[in-house]
């Protein structure tokens, strides 16, 4: 199996070397050559057991910047720069067509959730987003959750505003480092995008599957003192029921009774970030692993639907050693 550039990782002589089976994980490189994968990495205990296809190229990775954010917003949480309490209506945080009483009572913790109630218009969002968004003023703060980019775009402006700190800037200096990235540039790899009906941009990054890995990483590892343990345990605990998506926490898509992606039973106490057309980090616990999954989404017509991933994430699992 020829790898692909994985830079300053470690990596396993062989899939046995770390009990997982070559047989399998052939089949599983296999079934991704036949989608619009662009890279496939697995990483076991720290050393890097697949790496298939440019894992070494940038690639957009949509929403998955939502658990970036998080992570960030909890670095000063913890050091007294953000409160998870304070309302919208307290941080002066308002809109385009105008936050009423009610919807300013929202927390940043609701937000962080996606369980503000706020549903005015925003921008950056997949056709799958606008689809399921309900009614402006049809659900009060924290009382339903909706995948919303609203809550996600505000957060962004809300860490900007109340730290004082460019998210990409501070996300370089306080992640990417410490956790050993060595590809993600600040100035280049990120962009705020203006929207023209809200007043809270977007804020996409660009990285490669092996930095992507790291991030992952990290929280495997439980912070490592970067991000700190409790809000890395906090941030993918199933708050809220998600469907065939599993359910969902501090802006992570989080496993519930094995649900997580369709076809694939999860181990339990999986999490991952997701970004559309087929971006993924994903990390096993259980198994000691972290997944990524990306597509060049720079190009129009590539994707790989969220129902296939799991097909794909099958054939993985069944290389994995049993439990």
């Amino acid at each position: 199996m020829i790898l692909s550039d994985i830079g300053t990782w470690d990596r396993w002589d062989s899939p046995a070397d770390a009990g997982w089976d070559a047989g399998q994980l052939a089949r599983a490189v296999e079934d991704s050559k036949t989608l619009d994968t662009a890279a496939l990495m697995v990483v076991v205990r720290g050393r890097v057991l697949l790496a298939e296809g440019a894992v070494d190229a940038r690639y957009n990775v949509h929403s998955i910047r939502k658990s970036f954010l998080s992570a960030q917003i909890g670095m000063h949480e913890a050091e007294g720069r953000i409160d998870l309490e304070a309302t919208l209506d307290s941080l002066g945080i308002d809109d385009k067509l105008g936050l009423t009483p009610r919807e300013k009572l929202a927390t940043v913790l609701d937000l962080l959730c996606a369980r503000s109630g706020v549903y005015h218009p925003s921008g950056y969002e997949s056709p799958w987003m606008i689809a399921i968004k309900p009614a402006r003023h049809s659900a009060g703060p924290g009382t339903t959750w909706c995948y919303n980019n609203w809550d996600f775009n505000a957060l962004g402006s809300i860490f900007r505003k109340v730290t004082g700190a460019d998210i990409f800037a501070d996300f370089a200096a306080r992640i990417a480092g410490p956790c050993g990235m060595q590809d993600f540039r600040p100035a280049q790899d990120g962009e705020y995008v203006d929207l023209p009906d809200s007043a809270h941009p977007a804020y996409p990054f660009r990285m490669t599957a092996r930095d992507l890995a790291r991030f992952g990483q990290l929280f495997l590892d439980g912070g490592r003192g970067v991000v700190p343990k409790s809000w890395v345990q906090q941030s993918v605990l199933p708050i809220s029921e998600a469907g065939t998506h599993g359910a969902y926490g501090f802006m992570w898509w989080v496993e519930r009774a094995g649900i997580l992606f369709p076809h694939a039973l999860m181990p339990a106490g999986s999490y991952a970030a997701l970004g559309t057309r087929g971006h993924v980090l994903l990390v096993i616990p259980a198994l000691q692993a972290v997944i990524v999954h990306r597509v060049d989404t720079d190009q129009p017509a590539t994707s790989v639907s969220h129902t296939r991933l799991g097909r794909l994430l099958a054939h993985l699992l069944a290389a994995a050693p049993s439990a």
